[in-house]
């Protein structure tokens, strides 16, 4: 009992390590699992946003390498350069669809690439519309996404080299800038397809190249430009055409990339000539904000210096949307799958564990009651075979010495020597079968029974068992039973085995009942007694080999604990299946 007591704490103690290490994994992988999503979540929104820095570079390219004041607008020679510049250097020329010129009287001209200039055309189409909303829009929004336009205004070049002195205001109160008077606006239509074909996937493919986050691009009102997300993970906006982070150069070379040649002696200086001024737009209660800043450029050694005021907007309708999102929904569900997978790998391991400790403990308290009853076993059998031998041992003196010299003495103890010796017999082929059964060298020999036949027959061959004890046998059996495809020695030895255990725990009662029956494609073979019973926790290890009742040895009834076990081997050998029912002190039966 104390080795068992130091077996179960052992196994408990093993037990509880693991589970205490599993919360501790479980911790430590919830910590990693967060640092994890921060880290992508961090990324996914960096690279969004140069994403957008690159994208929009792109376009401030364009919209700031054709903005220009009157004077320059007047000499058509440097729109001119500034438009071959731009198709000579540009990755993506094809971006710009046309240019069309609004002046302040209204009237529309359009761009002839073959003629270098502007010249007058009809207004059609959406541009008639996008002139009605550029005179009503007073925020001097400077792209319309619906119409893919960029919309330059073209300013008087008189305040282009004013200082404009910024004076620290009070929070209640807003700087207003005054800029140069409008001469009218440069249209610049965008190519959408060229957007959405080259321009985008470019910039997918570099900032998202493995398709881990799947990207789209949504204009002002929602409608899908590019891709498709049903969620987001990162988000930044496109056609932002604030200067803060554009690098200028001088009027002829404010170009993106690949478009920068290089100057010589060229002194470039960005001078804020404003802070940022909020105005209202056109939507109610949203504010925009414009900037406007002034470039120098002075040419070494000459002492010439160029000037120029640039403007653009952050804030204003019309951007579009990136929208970033994990293919598999969120990063937050990226993240939360891989944990759990990962809870599920470790879980596995310790419960593996666990199950392994726990395997090695009841398998280690089978095998130590199973040597148990082999000692109970061994010693049992030599009670039982004791016995019988100092019978034959007695008998056969007895015999030699010439004790026994009358005729029916020798008879009789020859007929002694003949059962005792019948016991052996039956003793050791009972151990040999379960050796075979074990070993599973056993074969049974297969062939149609008559059920009826095989229960009379073994009845029979306990009737001198049976009438020497005093028994009254009831015998119940369906007529028409089906004949069953069996071992006839076999299935015999297991009802002969049932007879024997109710004959010997009787505990007195002299009545036995055997009765057979058919149903459920079973043909059921039941022994009954009203012997001494089975307690309900004995009953649960009747059949399991060397297993004896603590009662049963206490009241020293001889057996060797087999005889049940070769009948569950057999049952099962036939694909049966062999149960009991008992009531202490009031009888058991076998089925």
């Amino acid at each position: 009992m104390r080795k068992s007591w130091i077996s179960v704490s052992i196994a408990a103690l093993v037990i509880v390590l693991i589970a205490i290490l599993a919360a501790i994994q479980y911790r430590h992988q919830k910590q990693v699992s967060d640092d994890d999503r921060e880290k992508l979540q961090n990324r996914v929104q960096e690279s969004t946003n140069r994403f957008a820095e690159e994208f929009n570079r792109e376009i401030q390219a364009v919209y700031f390498n054709f903005q220009m004041d009157a004077d320059a607008w007047q000499r058509s020679e440097e729109f001119n350069e500034r438009f071959d510049l731009w198709h000579s250097k540009a990755e993506n020329p094809s971006v710009i669809k046309q240019f069309y010129f609004v002046s302040n009287d209204a009237r529309l001209s359009v761009f002839d690439p073959a003629a270098k200039r502007f010249v007058p055309t009809e207004d059609a189409g959406l541009l008639t519309e996008l002139r009605t909303r550029i005179a009503a829009d007073k925020s001097e929004r400077p792209f319309y996404g619906d119409q893919n336009a960029l919309v330059l205004p073209i300013r008087e070049a008189g305040r282009r080299i004013e200082h404009v002195m910024v004076k620290e205001h009070s929070a209640n109160t807003v700087p207003v800038i005054e800029l140069p008077k409008s001469i009218g606006d440069l249209i610049v239509i965008l190519d959408r397809d060229a957007l959405t074909t080259n321009i985008l996937p470019f910039f997918v493919n570099k900032y998202f190249p493995d398709g881990e986050f799947r990207v789209s691009v949504m204009d002002e009102n929602g409608g899908a430009v590019y891709g498709s997300t049903t969620g987001t993970d990162a988000s930044a906006v496109l056609f932002d055409l604030s200067p803060d982070k554009f690098f200028m150069f001088s009027a002829r070379d404010s170009l993106p990339r690949s478009m920068q040649p290089k100057v010589n002696e060229t002194v470039v200086r960005r001078q804020s000539e404003s802070r940022t001024t909020t105005i209202e737009s056109i939507e109610p209660n949203k504010k925009t904000a414009n900037t406007t800043f002034k470039v120098e450029v002075r040419k070494g050694g000459t002492g010439e210096t160029h000037a120029q005021i640039f403007s653009g907007a952050t804030g204003i309708p019309g951007t579009w949307l990136i929208n970033v999102q994990h293919r598999d929904g969120s990063v937050m569900a990226f993240i939360d799958k891989a944990f759990w997978q990962d809870v599920a790998l470790s879980g596995g391991l310790f419960g593996l564990l666990a199950t392994a400790v726990l395997v090695i403990f009841f398998l280690a308290q089978k095998t130590r009651i199973y040597a148990q009853r082999q000692v109970d076993f061994v010693s049992s059998v030599t009670h039982e075979f004791r016995t019988p031998l100092a019978v034959i041992y007695s008998a056969g003196e007895n015999l030699a010495d010439g004790v026994a010299a009358e005729p029916d003495q020798i008879v009789r103890y020859g007929g002694l020597i003949k059962s005792e010796g019948r016991k052996l017999s039956a003793m050791v082929e009972q151990i040999l079968e379960f050796a075979g059964a074990n070993s599973g060298r056993h074969r049974y020999d297969l062939r149609p029974l008559a059920v009826a036949e095989l229960v009379d027959d073994a009845i029979d061959e306990c009737s001198h068992l049976l009438e020497s004890e005093g028994f009254t046998v009831e015998r119940d059996v369906q007529l028409g039973l089906p004949s069953v495809k069996g071992d006839r020695d076999a299935i015999s030895r297991a009802i002969k085995n049932l007879l024997v255990n109710s004959i010997k725990y009787s505990n007195g009662s002299k009545w036995l009942r055997v009765s057979v029956t058919n149903g459920n494609r079973k043909v059921k073979i039941s022994v009954e007694d009203k012997g001494i019973g089975i307690s309900a926790a004995d009953l649960r290890q009747i059949f399991e080999p060397f297993f004896r009742s603590r009662s049963v040895v206490d009241a020293q009834i001889h057996g060797n604990g087999l005889g049940l076990s070769l009948v569950k081997q057999i049952t099962d050998a036939h694909s049966g299946k062999v149960s009991a029912e008992s009531n202490l002190g009031k009888g058991s039966k076998f089925v």
